[in-house]
Order: structure tokens, then sequence, then C-alpha cells
């Protein structure tokens, strides 16, 4: 039984709905807009673990995030660097041949990069921020607590599978464009928003972003 799993049913807006039809019903407009950032070598495709429909579209986080790419032999590894109730990834695939392993965030909207870590015991919060400051240089004072939380832990989960795992992993920012169920954004917008929280963040210049994939993907792709 597959631990750390979270059905989520059929979305039927924001990003939750798009990345579930990208995946399931277009893949390979996902691998090409994947590719045209650089991270996914021509005549090969990505093989998408999850949202699937088959699997109730559920989501993982924690060990399940590991179980799923076959990573289990890390499953120590990251109790001692995160504590339980991280990242639950919007899709997670692998490219078999090159043994590449993608986490998925996808976001539909601007005041979705918004968030906030809900972590209340001191020693989550002492593990959070060692883990911040080991992957990203994170100081204190910087708005990862109350403003970018999933940004910045998402980074860190990325550091932790180059770095500490030892594997080749992307982190896949998927920004949808023009989402007329909810609040349509445009690729301007979300360059705008995307250069301010990476200023706020003070990690622009951070190596750790040349394993992030950014892209904009027009939902008038996903038929």
């Amino acid at each position: 039984m597959k631990t750390n799993r979270y059905p989520q049913g059929k979305e039927e807006k924001g990003s939750k709905r798009w990345i579930q039809d990208i995946v399931n019903r277009c893949p390979s407009s996902l691998d090409s807009n994947i590719r045209k950032s650089g991270f996914l070598p021509e005549g090969t495709s990505i093989s998408w673990k999850s949202p699937l429909v088959c699997d109730d579209y559920a989501e993982y986080r924690d060990e399940g995030f590991l179980e799923i790419l076959d990573l289990s032999a890390h499953k120590e590894d990251l109790r001692k660097f995160w504590p339980k109730r991280g990242p639950q990834w919007d899709a997670l695939g692998i490219q078999q041949e090159l043994r590449r392993y993608y986490l998925v965030e996808a976001k539909a909207n601007i005041p979705e990069l918004v968030s906030s870590c809900q972590a209340e015991a001191p020693n989550s919060i002492h593990l959070i921020e060692k883990s911040l400051v080991q992957a990203l240089g994170i100081a204190p004072n910087l708005p990862w607590q109350q403003g970018f939380y999933q940004y910045a832990n998402r980074l860190a989960h990325l550091y932790f599978l180059r770095e500490i795992a030892k594997v080749d992993a992307v982190l896949v920012l998927v920004y949808f464009k023009n989402d007329h169920t909810h609040l349509p954004t445009s690729v301007e917008a979300w360059h705008g928003a995307l250069t301010l929280q990476k200023k706020l963040m003070c990690i622009s210049s951070r190596t750790i972003l040349k394993s992030v994939c950014e892209v904009f993907v027009d939902t008038d792709e996903i038929k």
C-alpha cells in the first residue's frame, strides 16, 4: 500500500485542474515545454507517475514521493532533512533512460505564489530553518515563513535530491496562463511577479536555480 498518498479526485478549476488535464490528456505538451527549456533531450519523454486518473489523481509527499519515484533508499535521509508534512507535489515523473527525476509545482494565478509555514512544533521549525540555510542560504529575516514558503521548500527538496540523495533532479515550475476557470494571468504578469519573488528571497544567484525549469503553459494548449 502506498504511503503518504493523497487522492484528489477531478478538479474543475485552477492549477490542480490544469495539471491533472495536461498530465493525463496531453503529457506530450508538458514534455514539449520542458524540452524547450533545455531540461529534456530530443527524442525522449517523461513517464509521469502522478497525478494519474487511474490513481484517483493522487498527490504524494514525504516518503510517498520517494516511493513513487523508486527512491525509497533515501527515506531516512529525508527524515533527517525535513519534518513530516513536507511538500505535496502537484506532479512527479521520471525520464527512465537518463534516470532524471521531475518534481512539479503548478500555479495558475499570482496569489497562489504566496504561502505560509504551518509547522508549529519548535523542533520542526528548527529543522526547516536549518535545512533552508543548508540548501539556500536563507537568512531568518527573509520572508520564507509567511511569504514564499512553498517556493523555499520546493527548492530545498530539489537540493535534497541533487546534493544529499545524489540523483539527477529537476524542479519544474509550471505557470499556467489565461486560466479562464478562475483568474487569467498573462506571461508578462507572471514574469513581473516571479522577478519580485526571487528578489525578495535573495536567491536570484543561487546555483540551485540552474536545475529549476520554469515553463509557461497556455491553457488553450490543453485539449
